[in-house]
């Protein structure tokens, strides 16, 4: 929230245009901020939010099941870190509550597909992580299509 009070307060910024967007755990984050859930930990503007939300990976479970922004959900159909399953059980749960949220699940792909240093595949903490060529270019446009249709309707 201190980084959306900065960068709208910057001229070459237009406030009303401002989206989060963050990866596994910053994922959950942006879910987080897109709640009506969420707490008010610094001081800004009440009028003053994101436009929209981006969360790669994300665990959906943080997020309330009415979300106040405009989300784009992107994840990996064999993500063990952060399941599927559990973002469609949510989306369920949440029937169309609040504003529109899109998830997109990627057939065969892991936790981490948009980050090429797992091009190998790796396992950390327990989880598989693994580059997706296919997945990674395809989250890239849909995450330009929403934006757009965020930012420029």
């Amino acid at each position: 929230m201190g980084a959306l009070s900065h960068l709208s307060k910057l001229p070459f910024v237009d406030p009303q245009r401002i989206a989060v967007l963050g990866g596994s755990q910053g994922g959950s984050v942006a879910l987080q901020l897109a709640s009506t859930k969420q707490v008010e930990i610094f001081d800004f503007p009440r009028d003053l939010k994101f436009r929209a939300a981006v969360a790669y990976y994300p665990l959906c479970r943080v997020a309330s099941e009415e979300l106040i922004v405009p989300t784009l959900i992107l994840i990996g159909e064999l993500d063990d870190w952060t399941p599927a399953k559990d973002c469609e059980l949510w989306m369920k749960r949440r029937a169309d509550r609040g504003a529109h949220v899109k998830l997109v699940v990627y057939p065969g792909a892991y936790h981490s597909f948009n980050v090429p240093a797992f091009a190998d595949g790796r396992e950390m903490l327990g989880h598989w992580l693994k580059y997706d060529a296919k997945a990674a270019g395809s989250a890239v446009q849909e995450m330009q299509r929403f934006l757009t249709a965020q930012f420029f309707r």
